[in-house]
């Protein structure tokens, strides 16, 4: 059973502030608030990425895979995915800074953490989803570049896009814009 939601990212939207990397590192940190994280001792990491290709810029974050390679590869268990349809989740006190699972991840998103020892890696902001709250990242977001979605919402948003552009085609004198045609 795989999730039910799942962090989708359009970066043709993302204007690169950052918004979700402070909103990240300020859910992770002992305060949860702005200010007293910016003082805490321990410094915070955002989960999430903003890596820059071209002239785009992509956010890119744990995709919490189903057959988890990370998962598989911990020698202590400390990446783990609790329950089915859970997110793939890192308990840092079990960690043993092997960095197997930096190794195998094929998103790149598993990082260091501050002692240089132990690593961080995104969780859902798992404990915003059992307030009913939305991940750090995608509350905000100020483009919606991020965003929470079902994955039935996703088909439904491009069969809504493909009916649209069929639409206009057809509108247009054109064939049919359908690519799968025999």
């Amino acid at each position: 059973m795989g999730m039910e939601k799942i962090i989708l990212v359009n970066s043709k939207t993302c204007l690169s502030c950052h918004s979700c990397e402070i909103a990240c590192a300020v859910a992770h940190s002992q305060s949860g608030r702005l200010i007293e994280a910016v003082y805490e001792k321990q410094p915070n990491f955002p989960r999430i990425i903003l890596e820059r290709s071209g002239g785009e810029v992509l956010p890119i974050h744990c995709r919490h895979c189903e057959e988890a390679p990370c998962v598989t590869v911990c020698p202590t268990g400390a990446v783990s995915r609790p329950a089915p349809g859970s997110p793939v989740v890192l308990e840092a006190s079990l960690c043993i800074g092997c960095h197997a699972c930096i190794i195998v991840c094929p998103f790149g998103v598993i990082k260091q953490g501050a002692d240089g020892k132990s690593l961080i890696k995104c969780d859902l902001c798992t404990s915003r989803l059992e307030e009913g709250r939305e991940p750090a990242c995608v509350e905000a977001c100020p483009t919606h570049t991020i965003r929470y979605v079902s994955v039935e919402e996703i088909g439904a948003e491009k069969r809504r896009e493909y009916a649209r552009r069929y639409r206009v085609s057809i509108q247009a004198g054109g064939e049919e814009a359908d690519e799968n045609r025999a």
